[in-house]
């Protein structure tokens, strides 16, 4: 049921109070009943799901960049504290891309909207073509699919690609998959479907449980361009993908905050 205040706000032709009012209000249901053109969030169970990968010297890491790093720097027999001293470069592990990391003067990782880092998340399953095909990727019709079985994706949404690619990581060399040329074969975005995700459908972010928000073999890095170029943010190296719904859950993307970053890495909770 809706509040005496939201019903009024909704009938009446002033501005629309803004999402984080209306959550404070009443919750995702009030939302739903304000927003009627969007689909409703399915309710949520109370379960938390971490989308993160553990950060580790073992973790795969692009081809040519180091792995992380921990040095030891105090123990708690000498002082009684124990500290390390970690060393990575920014896209490591389950990390965030800023749009400074494609765009020249793109936004930076302290300049991202924290409104988006909360959001409607939306996954996109195509680890049954994946499983045949390491080139495979998101396409439009992948997302119209996914629209007429779930409704229309949610304004701001982040939407995350679900390939299975993760299975791999008993052997880091199957998930880079490199070919005799060095060249690495994983499933991502098809360029145009992100540019649709960002002007059809109004998204915040995009994610994949690869190393790259574009399939691994494309030289052209076309959805990085879409996403990043349009001001949003990517988040790549996603984990458990599979435990949590195609639609109905939130994402809370805890991205990193220093000065003039182009990413880093972050710890991704979905909330179902």
């Amino acid at each position: 049921m809706c509040s005496p205040e939201i019903v009024r706000l909704a009938g009446s032709a002033g501005p629309r109070p803004s999402r984080r009012t209306l959550l404070g209000w009443a919750g995702g249901a009030a939302l739903a009943a304000v927003v009627p053109a969007r689909a409703a969030a399915a309710p949520r169970t109370g379960g938390v799901v971490d989308l993160t990968h553990t950060l580790s010297p073992g973790l795969p890491v692009w081809p040519g960049n180091p792995p992380m790093a921990m040095v030891p720097v105090a123990w708690h027999a000498v002082g009684g504290f124990g500290q390390f001293a970690l060393g990575y470069w920014e896209h490591t592990g389950t990390h965030l891309d800023a749009p400074a990391h494609r765009i020249a003067d793109g936004a930076t990782t302290d300049a991202l909207a924290v409104d988006d880092l909360v959001a409607p998340l939306v996954v996109l399953d195509i680890s049954a073509k994946a499983a045949n095909d390491a080139d495979a990727v998101v396409t439009v019709a992948d997302i119209d699919r996914w629209r007429t079985e779930h409704g229309e994706i949610p304004d701001r949404a982040f939407v995350a690609m679900y390939s299975g690619w993760e299975g791999r990581l008993g052997d880091p060399s199957t998930f880079l998959n490199l070919d005799a040329r060095g060249v690495p074969h994983a499933p991502g975005f098809a360029a145009e479907a992100v540019e649709y995700l960002v002007t059809q459908c109004g998204i915040a972010g995009a994610g994949v449980d690869t190393l790259s928000l574009d399939c691994g073999a494309d030289p052209d890095y076309g959805a990085h361009t879409a996403l990043l170029g349009a001001g949003r943010y990517g988040v790549e190296m996603l984990a458990a993908l599979a435990a949590v719904p195609p639609s109905g859950a939130t994402v809370v993307v805890g991205a990193p905050k220093h000065a003039g970053g182009t990413g880093g890495p972050c710890r991704v909770l979905a909330l179902t």
